[in-house]
């Protein structure tokens, strides 16, 4: 099918409240074999479930059913950041690589039996970017194909704080994708407009934009959280300063998603699916 594209095993510790069939725990009852109780043949009318033995021994002769549980689906979203400091990379661009990882979400979702959907945003949700959710994920991986050179203006990523509106009410799997090069108090707005999601923050930084700087020449720099570049005559004490900065960033990060129970993981130069499937063996959210 998408052979091509490398694909990760996700699990999720909460049960998914979705009607649609498939390989989660629910709290749907169907023709699951989780069991779940008993109950009487007028509140759960389905005479292929009569348990013989309680009926039998009920006094008021009650007819019992026995109820189960049924696997259910769970909507996978991707939230993709295509402002202008993504566009950022020597041999592939952070965009590119967004775009490699959300098509991987995308067919894990499909082999889960999970609906897909993707959301861009820059300044603003991009419409034309959008990918409804569905158990069909091709339209999601053209658009996706062709959004992968993309080259983005110069641009910021508040439109995060507006993606929430085209989620789901039902508690989804979002991951949201992006070098996160904005405001820590803007990302904390956004993250509290979908705190009933369970979120996996995907953080793409480049070696280039901090670690693999030269000691001394003339380069383009980005800063780490606004995403503002500009170009500097680089010397040891900026170089370190850069680097420092980055890694003051990558704490405030953590600190963040932390306190909301949201792991995050960071993604540097390419993207590593067996490592998403050790993230979810070891951070499966209640």
């Amino acid at each position: 099918m998408h052979y091509d594209i490398p694909q990760f095993s996700y699990h999720l510790a909460w049960r998914s409240r979705g009607y649609h069939t498939g390989r989660h725990a629910s709290i749907q009852r169907g023709m699951g074999m989780e069991f779940r109780g008993l109950t009487n043949l007028l509140s759960y009318p389905d005479p292929r479930r009569i348990d013989i033995r309680q009926t039998i021994k009920d006094p008021l002769e009650q007819i019992y059913v026995r109820i189960y549980n049924q696997k259910g689906a769970t909507p996978v979203f991707a939230i993709g950041d295509i402002s202008g400091s993504m566009g950022f990379g020597q041999g592939k661009s952070k965009i590119q690589l967004m775009t490699d990882i959300a098509q991987s979400i995308a067919v894990s979702a499909t082999s889960n039996s999970d609906p897909f959907g993707f959301i861009a945003f820059d300044d603003q949700v991009r419409d034309e970017y959008l990918s409804p959710s569905s158990l069909r994920p091709q339209m999601a991986l053209d658009l996706l194909q062709g959004l992968s050179t993309y080259q983005p203006p110069k641009v910021g990523g508040m439109g995060l704080s507006q993606t929430f509106r085209h989620l789901p009410r039902e508690r989804s799997l979002i991951f949201l994708i992006s070098d996160f090069h904005m405001p820590i108090d803007a990302l904390e707005d956004a993250l509290l407009q979908m705190l009933h999601h369970h979120i996996v923050p995907v953080v793409l930084w480049d070696a280039d934009e901090y670690r693999n700087l030269p000691e001394f020449g003339i380069i383009n720099v980005q800063d780490a959280e606004s995403g503002d570049q500009r170009i500097v005559l680089l010397r040891k004490e900026l170089r370190d300063q850069i680097v420092a900065k980055f890694e003051q960033r990558r704490k405030e990060l953590n600190d963040l998603f932390l306190r909301y129970d949201m792991p995050p993981f960071y993604v540097e130069g390419t993207f590593d699916c067996n490592l998403m499937s050790e993230y979810f063996y070891q951070f499966s959210a209640a």
